[in-house]
């Protein structure tokens, strides 16, 4: 979260918790780039925080089964850092 870009990486990390979302949708929920929006996932998805389903155009992203379980502690860790 404290790295370049872990904002952006936290707000889809959010948005996700809510529901799955394909790149394209993201993008327009989150009102980011779409470019942006698959750079992180790409990095989300090789850190093993989310993980997709389907073929390159139509992947649907979700969170991982380890960070839904622990997303509390995230949530805790995102609280701190827009708060201040």
């Amino acid at each position: 979260m404290g790295t370049r870009g872990g904002l952006n990486r936290g707000r889809i990390i959010k948005a996700l918790h809510k529901r799955p979302f394909n790149a394209n949708n993201l993008s327009e929920s989150l009102k980011l780039n779409y470019r942006t929006v698959t750079h992180h996932l790409n990095i989300l998805e090789e850190n093993k925080v989310v993980t997709s389903v389907g073929e390159k155009y139509g992947k649907i992203y979700m969170l991982s089964d380890s960070m839904e379980k622990n997303y509390s502690e995230f949530d805790n860790i995102w609280i701190q850092l827009v708060e201040d």
